[in-house]
């Protein structure tokens, strides 16, 4: 409760830019904080990529629950979990509602993508997406279900994404609104941000927008507050660089099959102790072990 009322100041605050990155782990998500982002974005892209396997609903809800059980365990900061289309129907909707409220999450989003979803930016040919009225009841049912005030619900319109166009877009979060979200994220995949300007400029301002820029990466934080984004989320680059880094490092090590030869690429242990919380442990061995 104490992360999503701190959440909810963080919107009230007309001065501020939230500031999210992504994370699929309880060590990420440290190294998030550490960083000194306003919060997490618990990403089913990396979540799924955590586990190798696609985008695309293979894992269970509880498989997410727990994973972000694992990182608010961890964190102090506010966490928004990605939940794709809900897992299901808007029944399904209201279970993902009370688990991840349980386990600590500051909120959710949900995207008006069919169950079992598609990655946004995954080339399948036609992409359909639920009705407003289907998805609107998803919205109802999500926050008929929160028990804190300050719980946020997102709902995200895959209509550029389509090819629907900005206009359906529209159309679509002005409904998800009056259904009760707290914030609509506006996707796109073109790599200008022209989209989310057009989007912006005839936007009424009910609720705060949210820009999610992995495809129109040279737009900057600065850029998209001009246009009228509250929040900024950077979600996937935590599980990319990861791989890229491992990726590396394994390269060298099978090349030259010696451990120093990665010395550079690599962290101590000492700060993975730090990281991890070796001190507080230490301390306690020495109350009650010795």
């Amino acid at each position: 409760m104490e992360q999503a009322n701190k959440f909810w100041r963080y919107l009230k605050d007309p001065a501020k830019t939230i500031l999210l990155a992504s994370a699929h782990s309880g060590i990420s998500a440290k190294l998030v904080e550490e960083a000194g982002f306003d919060g997490i974005w618990a990403s089913g892209l990396e979540i799924s990529t955590l586990h190798g396997v696609p985008d695309a609903s293979i894992l269970s809800m509880s498989e997410h629950l727990a994973i972000v059980s694992q990182m608010a365990r961890a964190v102090n900061i506010p966490i928004i979990v990605d939940c794709d289309s809900g897992y299901g129907n808007a029944i399904n909707v209201i279970h993902t509602v009370l688990e991840f409220e349980r386990v600590g999450a500051a909120g959710i989003c949900i995207e008006d993508n069919p169950f079992p979803k598609q990655n946004s930016f995954y080339d399948s040919g036609d992409r359909l997406l639920v009705s407003v009225e289907e998805f609107s009841n998803k919205i109802r049912a999500a926050k008929s279900a929160q028990k804190n005030p300050g719980f946020t619900v997102i709902a995200r319109t895959e209509a550029i994404i389509a090819g629907l166009g900005v206009q359906e877009a529209l159309k679509r979060a002005m409904a998800y609104v009056t259904a009760g979200a707290d914030m609509i994220v506006v996707h796109s995949k073109k790599e200008v941000a022209d989209e989310l300007a057009e989007f912006s400029r005839e936007w009424d301002g009910r609720v705060p927008l949210v820009a999610i820029p992995t495809k129109y990466k040279d737009t900057s934080v600065e850029e998209l507050k001009k246009m009228g984004y509250k929040m900024v989320i950077f979600a996937n680059h935590t599980m990319r660089s990861s791989i890229k880094a491992m990726r590396e490092t394994l390269g060298i090590l099978i090349k030259e099959q010696r451990a120093a030869s990665v010395e550079d690429r690599v962290i101590s242990l000492k700060e993975i102790e730090l990281l991890v919380g070796y001190e507080k442990m230490r301390e306690n061995e020495d109350r009650f072990l010795k």
